[in-house]
């Protein structure tokens, strides 16, 4: 059974920082991309990064880049999300996510295995 389980998610003032990992098991995900998505309150779920297969493309939404970086480990099955300079408006559970295929990539229907999400909390 394909397992994601997000965390390092908080409470952070604005400019902070926070590192959120997600680890996946049940499978080898060294083949595929991965992403991360948020949904804030009253919000649809958004695009945030992904990252090919190898981790040698990224890819990310206008509002996080320069701010939010991705990587991932492969022997360890595990995605990073790398977050600085918060702010109020990236206030939002954060939801890692198995692509379907090696590249990078921005739609949902693009992936198919997500995790239960990580809230972060950005005060101003």
């Amino acid at each position: 059974q394909v397992q994601l389980v997000e965390s390092g998610g908080g409470l952070v003032q604005a400019g902070g920082s926070l590192r959120l990992s997600c680890a996946a098991s049940g499978r080898t995900f060294s083949s595929y991309a991965m992403g991360w998505f948020r949904q804030a309150p009253g919000k649809e779920r958004e695009f945030v990064a992904a990252i090919s297969w190898s981790g040698a493309n990224t890819y990310y939404a206008e509002s996080v880049k320069g701010r939010f970086t991705i990587s991932r480990d492969n022997a360890k099955n595990t995605v990073y999300l790398q977050m600085s300079s918060l702010k109020p408006e990236d206030t939002a559970v954060y939801y890692c996510n198995v692509g379907r295929g090696r590249s990078t990539a921005s739609m949902q229907y693009e992936y198919d295995y997500w995790g239960q999400g990580t809230q972060v909390t950005v005060s101003s």
